[in-house]
């Protein structure tokens, strides 16, 4: 039977998006690296460890099996694994002294870097790749000093962050960011003072539909999806709704959950502190 048939009147897009339901998701595993975002690292890592990028080498692709490809020696594997066996890739390529340098999962970061196999660099920046799955991303290496467990990089944040950036910029045209009078409200500032729970009610006496502002217009900008133009006391009553909105976001932030440290840490801090550190 084709795909194209009719039930009851749908349209062929209706179906196809019902027949889509039931297809097989991407996961961070599909997540192929776009060049540009490979060439940043690498020479990101070329540059910082000093080692040669003809000796890169990229053993995972569809249908490839790392534990079986060949790796010269002194070469450096700079690539993005299926973040799912992250910890075997590590443990496999710790235990025959290959060198790497990996894309990781930034939230379970520290749970992939196995004590004293490798040092994780907690970078955090999203990745857009190549299906389109936005991915916090961070990395593990062994080219660092054995003694390091840890260490930011800013520099390969900015470095990959700018170029995901442009890459989204080539591919999306990006909404411009405006800042309104208390005059006007959109739908994303209504949306707002609903998400952070305060109540606001707008009467038609007290609001006039526009699609932009006179200013606006010179320019040949707009007001996007369109807005409200409000009274005096309409205006003062959606500024009353901002502050009460940034109050509460703030309250949210200071709700999150503090976790103390109990003698216990405390004891292991002070048994690390009386050590010297490694040279």
């Amino acid at each position: 039977m084709s795909d194209n048939f009719l039930i009851d009147g749908w349209e062929d897009e209706q179906y196809k998006a019902f027949v889509d339901k039931f297809k097989t998701k991407k996961t961070t595993d599909d997540c192929y690296t776009p060049p540009e975002i490979y060439e940043a690292v690498a020479n990101w890592v070329a540059e910082t460890y000093e080692v040669d990028r003809a000796g890169f080498v990229r053993p995972f692709y569809p249908g490839g099996d790392y534990e079986r490809h060949e790796y010269p020696a002194g070469c450096v594997v700079v690539d993005n694994p299926p973040f799912s066996i992250i910890s075997n890739i590590v443990r496999f390529y710790h235990e025959r002294g290959i060198r790497f340098f990996l894309f990781a999962p930034a939230l379970t970061l520290f749970s992939a870097a196995a004590a004293e196999t490798c040092m994780a660099l907690p970078i955090g920046v999203t990745v857009t790749y190549a299906n389109g799955a936005e991915v916090p991303t961070s990395f593990l290496t062994n080219l660092e000093p054995d003694s390091l467990a840890v260490r930011t990089a800013p520099d390969l944040y900015r470095v990959v962050d700018a170029k995901n950036r442009e890459l989204l910029r080539a591919m999306k045209k990006e909404l411009p960011k405006y800042v309104y009078p208390d005059n006007i409200l959109t739908a994303a500032i209504a949306q707002r003072l609903c998400r952070y729970g305060v109540e606001y009610t707008l009467h038609r006496s007290d609001c006039l539909r526009i699609s932009g502002l006179e200013s606006q217009k010179a320019v040949g900008a707009s007001i996007f999806g369109g807005g409200f133009l409000l009274s005096t006391r309409a205006a003062a009553e959606r500024a009353a709704a901002e502050r009460a909105a940034a109050e509460r976001a703030a309250a949210e932030r200071a709700a999150a959950t503090s976790w103390p440290l109990t003698e216990v840490e405390q004891f292991y801090i002070a048994y690390m502190d009386k050590k010297a550190p490694d040279e």
